[in-house]
């Protein structure tokens, strides 16, 4: 029993210090760099499972990013359209209140994926600097099944 319950601990992959600091430094220039420096790195340290493990869930954690930002940006935008085309020609038609409560709460919303993206940033680049292979909710995992690696950065077969 007990020779059952060792066989199921998972041990991380050993990491350099050299790793450990492109990995930090992946997660890092993702709040200033956007997707361009965890790229240039997931192809510089490609041979690293440990720096293409952090650089691929950062660079999965921009699409998704992107995504939310495009979304939040279009219906900004279409808004403002709305409000200009209801508007238009109208001697008295008063202007929209709605308008007061949707772009505010939209700039919040971009203001806050911001304020989240940093967050993780530094809490995934110390997490990075310790060595852990730390895995994003959900991304994690697909990034882990994208460079065939297991838990904790085993090979899987």
């Amino acid at each position: 029993m007990a020779e059952a319950a060792s066989d199921s601990v998972i041990v991380p992959a050993e990491t350099t210090q050299d790793d450990r600091t492109m990995a930090v430094l992946t997660q890092v220039l993702q709040v200033v760099g956007g997707w361009i420096a965890p790229l240039i790195i997931f192809f510089i340290r490609r041979q690293s499972r440990f720096v293409s493990f952090h650089s691929l869930q950062v660079l999965f954690l921009e699409l998704v990013y992107m995504a939310i930002y495009v979304v939040l940006v279009v219906v900004w935008i279409s808004s403002i359209g709305l409000v200009i085309i209801r508007t238009h020609g109208a001697d008295n038609h008063p202007f929209p209140a709605a308008l007061f409560i949707v772009l505010p709460l939209l700039w919040l919303a971009l203001m806050g994926l911001w304020v989240v993206r940093i967050v993780i940033a530094v809490v995934y680049a110390v997490k990075a600097g310790r060595g852990e292979w730390a895995e994003y909710p959900v991304l994690g995992g697909l990034a882990r099944r994208v460079l065939k690696i297991g838990p904790g950065g085993a090979p899987t077969s």
